[in-house]
């Protein structure tokens, strides 16, 4: 059984900048777990700096659900725990030793071993994490039994990597990952690919799925957007999700016993003179893929895309989630009269300015906000680029107010925040409407606890 589904609303970034696609490996000096990616958990750590570590070697685990554990990426010494305010653990930083060397968590095939056994292995060896779940986007309840499973396998954001490439020659690997998330849910396994003709072999030949063919602008690679047109979500039910990587490093946990966080990144924008692929490991610094790759001027180092990224500095680590790095020129400059100008190197949805014309020109943007924020207003042009069946602007103000009542009947679990980025960007009031969705969310799933 299979679905093939059009998605009609939506707008397209179209950035110069795209990776090549061309890898290198790199190997940095440290990696980072950083325990801010992870909604909703408050970790306990279980090392101390200067301590000797291997891949898979257990750091912290979450103080409310200690059975879900973050190990280390990569083998070597814990050079530094780095709180914040009020000791906010924000990363534990590795220096990477010069042999690799992996907590052996033995082999398996999934396909013979119960849901309970999979579970097991899965949270002991750190892997557990990359699962998810909808609503909220937190790590997945061990203990719950999904209605459905979604490994979302193409991403619509601005510059994002094509997930084809990045799983070439990955067959057995992705086999693995998908046997092993079988025996975790009594639904169904949807595997949502690109409608287009060259979508990897590695999709297609995949056993155990319903393969669902995905088109239109972006956010149809976001997981709700694919949700909504699936199965869509009531309370009291959960959808777990992923990406094609974290299945293989699933895989690969299966099929040799050990935690692989190899990942591959693109590092894409409009400021990299060559952009590209790079392999490494989950967490990895980033200096490695921009050393003299970086063009002149001020430049905006970003853990993901410009829509949904975190900023973060040209020595950083990339996040857990993400596989794309982002660099563009910061916006910080002042334009005389710019609303009076033809505007034809400026992206407008608006069609304020004539660049509308050439509806396939390639923009090289910088962050830049073109004004303040502003009075909050009604524009009609969100429903636009929102594909639900949801009124986005009631549903922003209704977690504005904290109406619990009216945020659910509007919605909300049906969204995350990323869902509200194309209403941000082309938001005239420059209101941070990520920011807001995920207050209203935290709010919701601090009600339901």
């Amino acid at each position: 059984m299979s679905a093939t589904i059009k998605v009609r609303k939506g707008l397209d970034i179209k950035l110069v900048g795209e990776a090549v696609k061309e890898i290198t490996e790199i190997f940095p000096r440290t990696f980072a777990s950083k325990p801010i990616n992870f909604i909703g958990v408050f970790p306990k750590v279980l090392i101390q700096e200067g301590d000797e570590v291997q891949a898979g070697t257990p750091l912290y685990y979450d103080k409310y659900r200690e059975e879900i554990l973050f190990t280390a990426p990569v083998s070597g010494k814990v050079k530094e725990i780095r709180r914040g305010a009020k000791r906010v653990l924000l990363e534990i930083v590795i220096e990477a030793g010069e042999t690799r060397e992996y907590v052996d968590f033995g082999q398996g095939d999934p396909g013979n071993l119960s849901k309970e056994q999979v579970t097991e292995k899965m949270l002991k060896s750190g892997v557990w994490p990359v699962l998810r779940q909808r609503p909220y986007s937190i790590i997945a309840n061990p203990k719950d039994d999904p209605k459905a499973i979604i490994i979302s396998a193409f991403d619509t954001h601005p510059l994002a990597p094509d997930y084809n490439f990045l799983v070439e020659g990955e067959s057995s690997a992705f086999q693995a990952g998908i046997d092993a998330l079988r025996k975790l849910t009594s639904g169904n396994v949807h595997l949502n690919v690109p409608d287009r003709q060259d979508t990897s072999a590695v999709y297609l030949n995949a056993k155990g799925v319903q393969i669902n063919r995905f088109s239109g602008p972006h956010p149809t690679g976001n997981v709700s957007t694919q949700i909504s047109k699936l199965d869509p979500l009531n309370r009291g039910e959960v959808i777990w999700y992923l990406r094609p990587q974290e299945v293989l490093t699933i895989g690969r946990l299966f099929i040799t016993g050990k935690y692989d966080a190899a990942k591959i990144y693109a590092l894409a924008g409009p400021g990299v003179k060559k952009p590209s692929y790079f392999k490494s490991l989950a967490g990895a610094c980033i200096v490695e893929m921009v050393k003299d790759n970086i063009t002149e001027g001020k430049k905006r180092f970003i853990s993901g895309n410009v829509l949904t990224g975190k900023k973060i500095i040209k020595e950083g680590y990339v996040d857990f989630y993400d596989s794309q790095v982002t660099v563009v020129p910061e916006g910080d400059y002042y334009e005389f009269i710019g609303w009076a100008l033809p505007g034809l190197n400026k992206f407008s949805f608006s069609h304020q300015f004539f660049s509308w014309l050439w509806p396939k020109k390639k923009y090289n943007l910088d962050t830049n906000l073109h004004g303040g924020e502003r009075a909050f207003v009604m524009t009609g042009k969100f429903e636009q680029v929102f594909p639900f069946d949801i009124y986005p602007m009631q549903l922003v103000k209704a977690i504005m107010i904290e109406d619990i009542d009216q945020m659910e009947n509007l919605g909300i679990y049906e969204i995350d925040d990323e869902d509200f980025a194309l209403c941000e960007f082309i938001d005239t009031s420059k209101t941070e409407i990520q920011t807001i969705v995920r207050d209203g969310l935290d709010l919701m799933r601090k009600e339901m606890m």
